[in-house]
């Protein structure tokens, strides 16, 4: 009897290890919030999968957090609605081209930057009457509808007609087809569309710097231990190479001139 009772408290002690490292083999996966619009920066293929350099940065930040590639959820988030996912515990960071701003420092905390865009003009590859923004005085600009990026170029072009759809998208055919002359944007996001295959040669940008954006990965406000393990992860991008690698990738084919890997300094 008493061996009995040790070889079932023994066998007792192995079901509940075993248990036990089942648990922790299924782990919850990290939800990340990024776009999934934006070719170049986060965007999602027709068979599911996701691309952009957005996506190559998060993948790479989630695996020195100890995920694999399987472990990730991405969710779509919109410009919008990113600091609300990031409070309400929806996602457990944010890198979707998300410009470090004070007004959103007040909401979210960063990590990064990790990359720096300008806000630029995109035209038609063979359209050479377009230099610089003063050069849209009596030509049709494309926006996104509630975009801030029209005013900087009205502001330079006063004559300038400017037209606001709904997306980049529609905002690219508008261009293509001539009903537009121009679109504006982060040039990262513009060159995110040149690059796509399809539209290869087919546009250009002109190389303005008419903004600065620090582009962060937006976690919950006072999250300073994944605030800094996120640091880490990028500062390691940029040392070991991957960083650069991801913007040739991502960005390569439109002759993008994209500024070196900026110094992470938020939370220091």
């Amino acid at each position: 009897m008493k061996v009995s009772k040790a070889g079932a408290v023994a066998a007792t002690i192995a079901v509940a290890l075993t248990a036990s490292g089942c648990a922790e083999d299924a782990k919850e996966p990290i939800a990340i919030g990024i776009k999934f619009d934006q070719p170049g920066i986060g965007f999602r293929e027709q068979d599911g999968t996701f691309t952009g350099f957005d996506v190559d940065v998060a993948t790479y930040v989630a695996k020195q957090l100890g995920y694999k590639a399987n472990e990730i959820e991405f969710k779509q988030v919109f410009s919008s609605d990113r600091e609300l996912l990031i409070q309400y515990n929806e996602v457990d960071f944010v890198a979707a081209s998300y410009s470090i701003s004070d007004k959103r420092k007040e909401k979210v905390d960063f990590a990064g930057p990790y990359f720096i865009a300008h806000q630029d003009l995109l035209v038609r590859a063979d359209d050479a009457s377009v230099t610089k923004a003063e050069d849209l005085n009596s030509k049709k600009l494309c926006s996104v509808t509630g975009s801030t990026s029209a005013e900087k170029v009205k502001a330079l072009a006063p004559k300038a007609s400017v037209m606001e759809l709904e997306g980049y998208s529609e905002c690219l055919v508008a261009v293509q087809d001539g009903s537009a002359d121009a679109m504006t944007t982060d040039n990262s996001i513009l060159a995110g569309y040149a690059a796509k295959k399809e539209n290869t040669g087919k546009f250009k940008l002109i190389g303005l710097s008419l903004s600065n954006e620090n582009y962060g990965i937006g976690v919950k406000k006072g999250n300073k231990e994944l605030q800094k393990k996120i640091n880490s992860a990028l500062t390691k991008m940029v040392t070991d190479g991957s960083w650069e690698a991801a913007v040739k990738k991502n960005f390569g084919p439109a002759n993008y001139k994209y500024e070196p890997a900026p110094m992470v300094t938020s939370g220091n």
